[in-house]
């Protein structure tokens, strides 16, 4: 590997897309991949995900993860399998909800491969999978957790701590000193109000920042998404239907039962059954019983929530819900109908007029839920076209991300500007949105930077 004279940052994922997030720092003959996410949505970005990385993935140093979500984290089992051989810094939270996120994508990964094989639905033969659990576990052992606020030398000549950033349990900010320079990455950013983690910390001087733009276009409602969610299963359920809530299995799972649970205790929700039917969401929850400090749940209402739901665990078990009937609630993973239970769910209830599908979150351009917000009422699952007739609602309210608003509150916060803002993690339109935003409401200079451009982190631009 050639040294750089000067300290580099390359976007090889990230830009122009919510998903695949990873940003290479190159200086003094080091690697350093700030994030290591998988691209999802689009058929033409997948597609990115086996392509070769534009570095041997043996030329990488470290991996600093800001949090365990997919499109944060869900390429590592193939960096480890491909010839990485260095350590994954993360906060103890991240590792802990990665130990449940990257084994269970690779079961996923090979289920989809299994079943495509059986059908005959892929034009790959024999189709494999992007990776499997086996490698997924063995991805988890080069994990070198590190506490928040503790500046730890990721590689020679760069210097990483670890900031609060809200979002989910262990999500960070990480802010760099590479060669005298001040790098600093939001990951994913929370909200203020979120009702399950405490608020981001608020943004120090830097020289770069590359901050997301999942809502850089939008701003959340100001109703409370929890009373949004009450009317529609008070009118489900009076006529016999089944609510599907499709949620993201760490983070999302909690809200939701938080919400439902506040409910039921002012009378306002109906006495039907509700089925936590993740087993990701059902683990995830001792790990956030384990980080008090991260979050606002106090004892009192984590038993609350817990003890609202049924929790189904076996492949039997959730099946057998697909027999069931209403009225009841159904929360499932995944958040995007990219894949998981929710699926079958969908297949053998979204047929029916009497039943709601509820989307809980942002939805990524390219996935079955951006299909169902659009309008789309015919998804292709597991190889079959699958009519909705039942009620379609997206519910905004719930999502853990910073809307535009608060972004810009956070960043006008800083005690100086930085010499550039690159805007990343998020659609073209969102991105472009934000981007103009800080230019005329605080006079930063930003810009969106192209997928798999480089800087020179000492004169950005």
């Amino acid at each position: 590997m050639a040294i750089e004279r000067h300290p580099r940052l390359r976007f090889l994922g990230g830009t122009e897309t919510v998903t695949g997030s990873k940003y290479l720092l190159d200086a003094g003959g080091r690697r350093v991949l700030i994030d290591c996410g998988l691209f999802q949505g689009y058929k033409q970005l997948r597609e990115r995900n086996r392509a070769p990385l534009p570095v041997p993935a043996s030329s990488i140093d470290a991996v600093v993860i800001t949090h365990a979500h997919l499109d944060h984290t869900g390429y590592l089992p193939m960096l480890v399998r491909d010839g990485f051989r260095g350590p994954i810094y993360s906060t103890e939270g991240t590792a802990q909800l990665c130990t449940l996120l990257l084994p269970d994508s690779g079961h996923l990964l090979e289920e989809e491969a299994r079943y495509a094989q059986r059908r005959g639905s892929s034009i790959h033969q024999p189709p494999t999978a992007l990776y499997t659990a086996e490698d997924a576990v063995k991805s988890l052992r080069s994990f070198r957790p590190r506490d928040f606020d503790a500046p730890f030398d990721a590689a020679p000549g760069m210097q990483a701590t670890f900031v609060p950033a809200g979002h989910i349990l262990g999500a960070a900010q990480v802010h760099l000193d590479v060669d005298g320079v001040a790098v600093h990455f939001t990951g994913d950013l929370g909200r203020a109000d979120d009702p399950l983690m405490f608020p981001p910390r608020g943004l120090e001087s830097v020289d770069v920042l590359v901050t997301e733009s999942t809502y850089g276009n939008r701003s959340h409602p100001d109703e409370d998404p929890g009373e949004a969610l009450g009317e529609l299963v008070n009118t489900v359920a009076k006529r016999g239907g089944v609510v599907l809530i499709a949620a993201f299995a760490v983070g999302r799972a909690e809200t939701l039962l938080l919400h439902l649970s506040r409910l039921r205790a002012k009378g306002r929700l109906p006495e039907i059954p509700i089925y936590l039917n993740s087993p990701m969401a059902i683990d995830a929850s001792r790990m956030y019983q384990q980080h008090r400090n991260e979050h606002r749940i106090s004892d009192r209402e984590f038993a609350q929530m817990y003890g609202l739901a049924t929790m189904t665990r076996t492949a039997d078990d959730s099946k057998l819900l697909n027999l069931r009937g209403g009225p009841m609630i159904i929360i499932s993973a995944s958040g995007m109908l990219t894949g998981g239970r929710i699926l079958h769910h969908i297949a053998a209830y979204g047929g029916d007029p009497k039943n709601a599908i509820v989307l809980a979150g942002y939805q990524a351009g390219g996935t079955r839920g951006a299909d169902l917000v659009d309008g789309r009422r015919m998804l292709r699952i597991y190889g079959e076209d699958v009519s909705i007739r039942a009620d379609v609602v997206a519910i905004d309210g719930f999502s853990a991300h910073a809307d535009a608003d608060f972004l810009l509150r956070w960043m006008k916060a800083a005690p100086t500007a930085p010499r550039m803002t690159y805007i990343t993690h998020g659609e073209p339109a969102s991105s472009d949105a934000l981007r103009r935003r800080i230019k005329h409401e605080l006079g930063w200079n930003a810009r969106v930077p192209e997928h798999l451009e480089t800087i020179n982190l000492a004169n950005p631009r």
